[in-house]
């Protein structure tokens, strides 16, 4: 069963924020010969990478509140210019809206299980309220 990481999108105020820095962060990635492709480094790797590369996502909290998420595709060793393995989380560039779920501040990623995470807005019954909504309904405890 896939197991997912939840992570802090800090500097993004909106899900237009993180869209765009995915499309300068695949722009970047495509001009130093990675291809196209979508990749967030991490100090640590995962110890759990095979429940994570069997289906699982990366969810991003904007704002305190879980908007998104991107599909895992890999994960990869990089060693920076300093010297120091890293790990690049490599991700589907594509941004899946979801549900709105309220989240507290923490440092890092974490874990995510497959029963916790919010449902795909796509999969919801009729039209789905703008994520800046969802995220305003979500922190008044309304979602």
């Amino acid at each position: 069963m896939a197991l997912h990481l939840v992570k802090l999108c800090v500097g993004a105020a909106s899900v237009d924020d993180q869209k765009s820095w995915i499309k300068t962060r695949v722009a970047q990635n495509e001009r130093n010969g990675l291809g196209r492709i979508h990749d967030y480094v991490t100090r640590m790797r995962p110890k759990r990478a095979a429940e994570l590369l069997d289906g699982g996502s990366l969810y991003w909290v904007i704002k305190g509140v879980v908007l998104a998420r991107q599909r895992i595709l890999s994960l990869e060793l990089r060693r920076g210019g300093d010297g120091i393995d890293r790990t690049a989380i490599i991700l589907q560039p594509k941004l899946q809206l979801t549900e709105a779920q309220p989240r507290r501040a923490f440092q890092g990623w974490r874990y995510l299980p497959p029963e916790d995470a919010p449902a795909d807005l796509s999969s919801r019954r009729g039209k789905n309220a703008p994520p800046a909504l969802s995220a305003a309904l979500a922190d008044l405890g309304l979602l």
